[in-house]
This record gives structure tokens, C-alpha cells and sequence, in this order.
């Protein structure tokens, strides 16, 4: 039986790819605490081992998905990077630079003085900064070095070894360095610099004025009586409740629905539905007859997530938008921000960026106006673009694939880097004017966890037979490398964030993940600041080290080859 499988998987090598898939999602699912080991390292341990079988896998294979994955990675950064290079986030998408630059000197450094080939530098960078996507461009830079096949191919070989062996520390070494060691370094309380930032971010308002719509909201039916709100317009009624949403949303009059706007005068006997907040809503019994009346309260709502594309609006806080004519009956829920859609909080003066996805609720005729006047909807949809895609990644891949002779190296960004830099044009454009290039979410994550994890299987397979014999040529010593390669900018990064880059505390260690790319360490800030506030500092240096630290596996084979 193991024979026929055995065999089968040899002469179809597309079944071994599909098989090292599922087994390494599964494998990276494995939670121990709150680490994860993640699908990309699951895969390649597993393709190592299935890589033992002896399978051939065509290289054309590998290249397809790595140049969709890659595409993928700028489609989804595109807004952020764009906006941190050119507008306010400058400062941190410097900072992003100067980290990678520190993450690429101390690979480098590690590599020079341990006497590594350019095949373990990459596979270190790739896993001590845990940038899987450098692995695509440092073989594509190594195929381009004017050596022997037998060279390349060791070479190669050697980078899944040196990956996988100092991944786990990349992986976990981050997130403590940041949550544990980044408020000493920084010498701070850190929950307490986030309250703190949180008072600050709510200027003259309650600090849940920024927060209404996240609280249930509810609607209700009460009667009016000889008695206020009657004689005066629906406008000043609905502004008493100062920093608090509360608004009317049917009027009922001797028996009709009416027609009214926010000049409408309130008369004794209306039956109003009023929504807002549940407990401002239901306080409001306590001088009105509350009455059951199914039909005024039958009124259709939906939840939309609504893109930022009006430039008109960046930069503009919550507050702000509050008190705009155009939002009126509608609630924000949430705000999600950047390629990993992490959430901002809602906080007064919490500023929106264009490409920020508003989460908002309210009657679809309110939910359209506000759409029409700040974005686009967002809405569920299958079909990709694959026009603009198609086009896009031809195009980048074929001002990718330029050489220019330096000093006798040829220095090129190669199809796949072409990719990336398309991916971040038309990811931008289409955040900008929202009528072409769309990838919905659910293909977006599939060229990019699956366009990755093909690309990950093929390297696993086909340096399966070679890895037991690099590992022993290595040895574990690079283990400790992969510690001094992945710490060393971690420990530097706080006190560059404070020291030269001044951001402020809440922030500064937010800004630290982005800019190693590292969600989990976020994350874990998180959990010690007891705030999602440091994610406010995330997005844009995530954005720019996304990209740079890619183009580094390009960069470290030319400085060592």
C-alpha cells in the first residue's frame, strides 16, 4: 500500500504539492500558549519531509505562485505605503527603512563573521525577520549569479535549513522583546501611557464619545405628549443629547408615516421612533409613553464596510465626522486599517486615513448618503478583476526583469520583485478611484497565503533529500545567529523610536512591530498595554518594511556573492 503511494506521489508530484498543503496548515494550526507556528513554516517542515520521497517538481511551478503571491503582498499594502511615503506617516515609514536597514546589517554581520554562503544569509534573513517572501527574490538573485548550476543549486538547498532552524525565534523572540522588554528599555507603564493617550485622543469630550455606536444601539417607539420635544425641530431635538448619537428615524402622524426632514416642528400626539444608544434610549420612557407600533419600527438597516477614497475626509477625526450633515443616523461600529486589518479604537479624535474600511450602521437611505459623500461600499463580492491583475503583474514583471550592469553585477528587481511594486500601484489606484482592479478579500487571501505556501511546499520538496546533509553542514550554531540577527534591531527600535523618531509612547512599540512586520508582537503589546492603542502606530511601517524587507533577499546575495 505505502508502495503505490508512494510511487503514485512520484509520477503525479501535484498530488505531493496538495498533500504537503493540507498537512502543513494543519501542523501550523498547533497553538501552545499563545504561539502559533503558522502555515508557512508547517508547510515547509512538512515539504521537507515529503521532499524525502525523491519528487520532481517542475521550477516553472514555484515561480507562477510566488509571482501571485508577491502581487497580492502590494495589492494589500498599496494604500498604507503610498500614504506613508507621501503624506503625514513619513516619519514612521522612515523608521521602517532604518529598522530594516538594521535587520539587513545584522544578517549580514551574523553571515560575514560565521562564514555562511549567500544560500544560509538568505535563509537567515528569511527566517530571523520572519519575511518568507525574501526567500522568492534571494533564488531568483542566486539563479542570476554567474556560477556553476552545482553552486546555485547548494546554495539553494541551503536556505529552507537555515529558515526553518531560526524561524521559532524570529517568531517568538519578537513578540517578547517588544511586550516584555520594550516598556524597560522605554522606561514606562505602559496600560498607563495608553489611558493616558486615550484622555488626550478624547480632548473635550467623554472618552466614550468616540465609542458610541460600539455599545448597542437600539430603537424605540414613544409618544409625545403636551410636554418637550413638541414645538421644536427634529435638528435641535437630536442636538440636546450632546456626545451622544441619538436620532429620530419615523414619524408617525394622526396615523401616517411622514415624510419630514430636520426642520420638521414635533406636534403633541406624534408617535416617533427614536434610535441611539440603549441606555439614552430607554431613559427617554421616563417622560414619553413608550407604545408597540411594528411598522414604525420596521425600518430596514444594513451594515456596510465603507472604504475612505475622498481625500476630502483624510485626516479628519471621528468627532469631526460626527458633526457632519451627511452622517446623521449612522453609527460607526469599528475601524479596520492596513493589509492585516487590524482595528484602530474609536476614540474623539482618532484620525481616518484614506483606505480606512468604516464598519458603519444605519437605514440604507442613511448609509448610502454617507457612502456616496466619503467612499465606496465594499460589499460581498466574488468576481477579481483579472484584467488589471493579469495586465499588472505583466507589466511589473516586465520592467522587473531589467538588468543594469553595476561594476560588472547585474542588478535587477526580477519579475517577481516587478509584481510586488505592480501589486502596490494598482492596490493604491484602486483604493483611490474604486471602478477597476478588484481582488475581493477571499481571493486576495488566496493568492497570498496560497500563492506563498505553494511556493514554500516546492522549496521544502525539493531540498527534502539535501536538508539533513545542510543542517549538518551548518550545524545549530545558527541558531544563535538567528537570535542575534532577529534581536539586536528589536532592542535598537525603542529606543530609536523615543530617542531620534520621538513617537510617543503608546505608540512607539505599535510602530516597532510594523516595522518588523510582526502582528503577533503587536498583539502582545496589546495584551501588556490592556489597549489596542499601539496598533495606531502599525499599519504604515508594516506597509514599508512589508516591501523592504523582501527586496532584502535580493540584497543580501549581492552584498555577499
Amino acid at each position: 500500500m505505502l508502495g503505490y503511494i508512494f510511487d503514485t506521489l512520484r509520477s503525479n508530484p501535484e498530488l505531493g504539492i496538495f498533500l504537503t498543503l493540507g498537512i502543513g496548515y494543519a501542523i501550523g494550526r498547533i497553538r501552545i500558549g499563545n504561539f502559533e507556528l503558522g502555515s508557512v513554516t508547517g508547510v515547509l517542515l512538512t515539504g521537507i519531509v515529503v521532499g524525502q520521497l525523491g519528487i520532481t517538481i517542475d521550477p516553472l511551478v514555484k515561480s507562477v505562485f510566488f509571482i501571485m503571491f508577491l502581487f497580492a503582498v502590494g495589492y494589500g499594502v498599496g494604500p498604507q505605503f503610498v500614504r506613508g511615503i507621501a503624506t503625514d506617516g513619513a516619519p514612521q515609514a522612515l523608521f521602517a527603512v532604518v529598522i530594516t536597514v538594521l535587520c539587513l546589517l545584522s544578517v549580514y554581520i551574523a553571515a560575514v563573521v560565521a562564514g555562511y554562503d549567500v544560500g544560509f544569509a538568505a535563509g537567515l534573513l528569511a527566517g530571523s525577520q520572519t519575511i518568507s517572501a525574501s526567500i522568492g527574490l534571494a533564488t531568483d538573485a542566486i539563479n542570476n549569479l554567474d556560477i556553476s548550476s552545482e553552486e546555485k543549486q547548494t546554495m539553494l538547498n541551503h536556505i529552507p535549513v537555515a529558515y526553518a532552524v531560526v524561524y521559532l525565534w524570529g517568531t517568538i523572540g519578537t513578540g517578547l522583546i517588544l511586550s516584555v522588554l520594550g516598556p524597560k528599555l522605554l522606561r514606562i507603564d505602559l496600560a498607563e501611557e495608553c489611558k493616558r493617550y486615550e484622555r488626550e485622543m478624547s480632548g473635550d469630550h467623554p472618552p466614550e464619545a468616540g465609542q458610541t455606536a460600539w455599545h448597542q444601539v437600539e430603537m424605540r417607539a414613544y409618544q409625545l405628549h403636551q410636554e418637550w420635544p413638541v414645538g421644536e425641530t427634529i435638528a435641535h431635538a437630536e442636538a440636546q443629547h450632546e456626545g451622544v448619537r441619538v436620532f429620530i428615524q419615523r414619524i408617525r402622524r394622526d396615523g401616517t408615516i411622514l415624510e419630514f426632514d430636520e426642520d420638521t416642528v414635533f406636534q403633541a400626539g406624534d408617535i416617533v421612533a427614536v434610535s441611539g444608544k440603549r441606555e439614552v434610549v430607554v431613559a427617554l420612557g421616563n417622560n414619553h409613553q413608550e407604545v408597540e407600533d411594528r411598522e414604525l419600527l420596521d425600518v430596514p438597516t444594513e451594515r456596510v464596510n465603507l472604504v475612505i477614497t475622498h481625500k476630502g475626509y483624510a485626516g479628519k477625526t471621528i468627532i469631526d465626522l460626527a458633526r457632519e450633515k451627511f452622517t446623521r443616523g449612522v453609527y460607526l461600529n469599528k475601524i479596520t486599517r492596513g493589509a492585516t486589518s487590524v482595528e484602530i479604537p474609536l476614540l474623539p479624535l482618532t484620525e481616518i486615513h484614506r483606505g480606512d474600511i468604516l464598519t458603519i450602521v444605519g437605514t440604507r437611505k442613511d448609509t448610502s448618503r454617507v457612502v456616496n459623500a466619503m467612499g465606496y461600499a465594499d460589499r460581498p463580492s466574488s468576481e477579481t478583476d483579472m484584467v488589471w491583475v493579469g495586465l499588472a503583474i505583466a507589466i511589473g514583471g516586465l520592467i522587473g526583469a531589467l538588468t543594469l550592469p553595476v561594476g560588472g553585477v547585474p542588478l535587477t528587481l526580477s519579475t517577481s520583485g516587478g509584481a510586488l511594486i505592480a501589486g502596490i500601484l494598482l492596490g493604491w489606484l484602486r483604493g483611490v478611484h474604486p471602478t477597476f482592479g478588484a481582488v475581493p478579500s477571499g481571493a486576495l487571501w488566496m493568492m497570498n497565503s496560497v500563492g506563498l505556501n505553494v511556493f514554500i511546499a516546492v522549496v521544502g520538496i525539493t531540498s527534502g533529500p539535501t536538508f539533513i546533509a545542510g543542517l549538518q553542514e551548518v550545524g545549530f550554531g545558527i541558531f544563535f545567529w538567528g537570535i542575534f540577527a532577529t534581536s539586536v534591531p528589536m532592542l535598537l527600535a525603542p529606543l530609536i523610536g523615543k530617542y531620534i523618531f520621538k513617537f510617543d509612547p503608546a505608540i512607539n512599540l505599535g510602530v516597532c512591530g510594523g516595522a518588523r512586520t510582526s502582528t503577533a508582537s503587536v498583539a502582545m503589546v496589546g495584551d501588556v498595554a490592556k489597549s489596542n492603542v499601539p496598533m495606531l502606530g502599525y499599519t504604515v511601517p508594516y506597509a514599508v518594511a512589508n516591501t523592504t524587507l523582501t527586496l532584502w533577499g535580493l540584497v543580501i546575495v549581492l552584498m555577499l556573492a
